[in-house]
């Protein structure tokens, strides 16, 4: 007797089908798993058989063998629990094979024969949805799968209610959407006093999804300012949002079934590992370059990161994904993101007030800042110095202007790159590349006699042109302009900083 049943193998943001073959013959009675199983696989016969047991099933006094096909593929996770549980009830005739050949399941099995969670639900009705199959999934998990659009999702408890269904004793419901995240409430930048040319430097940022980099005294607004960027971001796109809940649902972070629409902002600690900071890991997961996707990366004391883990994001800030090799797999994931760091310029952080500093300035700044590497500051678009707060600047009234009068002027610049990028492959200035860049940002006359002396000038490497020239375009779309001019590529020069020699 055998049977079989269908699930999935994640490589990142890719679903890999993968067939449970299960046969029983006779011989002495075993339970063997085979097909490249991890531990968490491997340890899913105790789990199957409980289930089964706590339903008033026994396993047949037969040997019963479980193949994971492709057999060479990596087999990682408890989800392949509920289909070895399938096709094992199929094989016993309990379930009609037949009718279970529609669907592709994937959970994890309580010893009481509840349904657990599992990462990776809405890849996984997206790929069902691909080849016109239904799901089978975690009753918890149903308003996750359901957003893939025309699917059928059996979104079970437990083990019982879902043989249940396939004999037609008592029919599942089907699950509802999850609801749209709600947005998060967070700072306001009228509560940043002062800081005018830092904060037009975050609103081109956010306009054109630029890199920034903030330098200045420790208490001058940097990190609040960053965690207002978010308010005044422009929602996801559908797709995008879709696009965004992926990398959550893979790294399982997507709670409720709610599909993400505000963009996503993560700000891990200095003492981040590599593979926690660009993914990796004994088993595969998504970094915080990956779960920042479409969003905001934040590294406050950027020169506090180990250096090898800075490097590790040159590649993925020019591709906008980054691929995690193995001996055994080569995973991507998604990495275009916003990156925004902050720093102090010296490690004592008061270069610039003699009666702070200490004596070995400016060796200590010269040394503090060459912790970030050159290629690594030629990726940020836009260097900012940040003054200290006074007292004089804290007893000043609120400014006029905060994150809702800004967020209006990010959306308008952001809507004019929508449509002059539509069917182009990009999203933002900051996304334009070659002819398309040079089509949409090259400066009129004067502009580009500024731009030639500037880039003699200033030793600027072909990346660091084009970064130039892409925030030049920014500053003329915030503007309304509909060419780059002189002003533009000014403001876009004034923003420039030479990497720190050694």
């Amino acid at each position: 007797m055998a049977a079989q049943a269908e699930t999935l193998a994640f490589l990142g943001l890719e679903a890999r089908p993968v067939e449970v073959q299960v046969q029983l013959l006779s011989g002495v009675p075993a339970f063997i798993v085979v097909g490249l199983p991890d531990k968490a696989v491997g340890e899913s016969r105790e789990r199957v058989r409980a289930a089964l047991a706590s339903i008033g099933l026994a396993l047949p006094p037969r040997r019963i063998t479980v193949n994971l096909s492709p057999a060479d593929l990596p087999k990682e996770g408890s989800h392949y629990d509920l289909p070895i549980a399938l096709a094992l009830l199929a094989a016993m005739g309990v379930v009609d094979a037949e009718m279970l050949a529609g669907y592709v399941a994937l959970g994890e099995l309580s010893l009481d024969g509840r349904i657990s969670g599992a990462p990776g639900v809405l890849l996984a009705a997206l790929h069902a949805a691909e080849r016109d199959k239904g799901l089978v999934c975690p009753a918890a998990q149903g308003t996750e799968a359901v957003w893939a659009g025309s699917i059928e999702v059996l979104a079970a408890p437990d083990l019982l209610t879902l043989i249940n269904h396939f004999k037609g004793s008592s029919l599942l419901p089907a699950p509802v959407p999850g609801t749209i995240e709600p947005p998060l409430p967070g700072p306001d930048l009228k509560q940043v006093k002062g800081q005018e040319t830092a904060k037009r430097a975050l609103e081109i940022a956010a306009a054109g999804g630029h890199n920034l980099l903030m330098i200045g005294p420790p208490g001058a607004g940097k990190s609040l300012m960053a965690s207002c960027l978010p308010g005044i971001l422009p929602d996801l796109a559908p797709a995008e949002a879709l696009e965004v809940s992926m990398v959550a649902s893979v790294a399982g972070e997507l709670e409720g079934g709610r599909l993400i629409r505000q963009r996503p902002y993560r700000a891990p600690h200095h003492s981040a590992s590599m593979p926690a900071l660009v993914g990796g890991g004994l088993k595969v997961r998504p970094g915080e370059i990956s779960l920042a996707h479409l969003g905001v990366l934040f590294l406050d004391e950027l020169p506090e990161f180990q250096r090898v883990v800075l490097d590790s994001l040159r590649q993925p800030l020019e591709t906008g994904k980054i691929m995690v090799a193995r001996a055994n797999a080569h995973v991507t994931f998604p990495a275009r993101v916003q990156l925004i760091a902050a720093m102090n310029p010296c490690r004592c952080g008061h270069l610039a007030d003699p009666a702070l500093a200490c004596s070995r300035a400016p060796r200590c700044a010269a040394d503090y800042q060459a912790r970030v590497s050159g290629p690594l500051l030629d990726r940020i678009d836009l260097h900012v110095e940040v003054q200290g707060v006074t007292a004089a600047d804290l007893v000043l009234p609120p400014p006029r202007e905060g994150s809702a009068e800004v967020a209006a002027r990010v959306a308008a610049a952001r809507a004019l790159q929508t449509a002059r990028y539509a069917g182009q492959g990009a999203r933002t200035n900051a996304e334009a590349d070659g002819e398309l860049l040079d089509s949409v940002a090259t400066p009129d006359e004067v502009g580009r006699k500024l731009l030639a002396q500037a880039a003699e000038a200033m030793k600027l490497t072909a990346r660091g042109y084009h970064r130039l020239l892409r925030v030049a375009r920014t500053i003329a779309d915030l503007a309304g302009a509909e060419r780059v001019g002189r002003i533009h590529v000014a403001e876009a020069l004034s923003y420039r900083r030479q990497p720190p020699r050694n």
